[in-house]
């Protein structure tokens, strides 16, 4: 009986060990296949970050001249303009003759439905006619003549170039800052330098604001009828 307790107490024992060496085995598996999983979640956040990395500096990375060029040609086709990227060293720009055959550079202003074609004249009297009159004629308010003439005032060529404009359309306001406008263009195809200048006093930008149009069931553009209980 004594033997009899004896083995089975030593069976005891040695099923306790095999046990506790399964879980040991267990457990080493499991931390095994956690350490793989995070080596592969690593591998896979890394390869991520790269190629977000390698998208940024493609983003980021500087553009070549050649791209530059090719953006302004498209928007001085746009236009109508030559700007400074646009021309090489060797380059030259391009020069137009009237009927007297005299040289002038041309551009077009717009301001809501006015719109200005202005030609300067390196030849001649040095005067601004605006529809075959003088511009000081033409607009009466001493505001207006400021915002006509205001582009050859910044680059300080007030008085160095003949001036004829046609404008047609809108009020004699948006004709004065269309008249501006056309003639800040002019400057730019005249001498490509000027084009930091007036971009950054913003003579360049063709200001889109109009008045909205009118729609049916309202009064105006956002006004509705008043409201009537009865």
């Amino acid at each position: 009986m004594v033997k009899e307790k004896k083995t089975t107490e030593a069976e005891k024992k040695e099923k306790k060990v095999a046990v506790k060496e399964k879980k040991v085995t267990a457990q080493k598996d499991a931390s095994d296949k956690k350490e793989v999983k995070k080596k592969t979640s690593t591998k896979k956040k890394t390869e991520v970050t790269e190629e977000a990395n390698l998208k940024t500096a493609k983003e980021v990375a500087p553009i070549s001249e050649e791209t530059k060029k090719a953006k302004a040609r498209a928007m001085n086709e746009m236009f109508g303009l030559v700007g400074f990227e646009d021309l090489d060293q060797d380059s030259e720009i391009e020069v137009k003759y009237d009927e007297n055959s005299s040289v002038y550079y041309s551009a077009t202003g717009r301001r809501k439905t006015s719109v200005a074609r202005v030609r300067l004249y390196t030849k001649g009297d040095k005067v601004v006619t605006v529809n075959g009159k003088h511009f000081e004629d033409y607009f009466t308010n001493e505001n207006l003549q400021k915002v006509a003439i205001s582009s050859l005032d910044k680059v300080n060529l007030l008085h160095k170039f003949r001036v004829t404009i046609v404008v047609n359309g809108g009020g004699i306001h948006s004709q004065a800052e269309a008249v501006r406008h056309g003639i800040s263009r002019a400057l730019t195809v005249l001498n490509p330098e000027f084009r930091r200048r007036l971009r950054k006093l913003g003579l360049l930008t063709r200001d889109q604001r109009m008045k909205e149009r009118k729609k049916f069931g309202l009064k105006r553009a956002r006004r509705a009828p008043q409201w009537s209980k009865r």
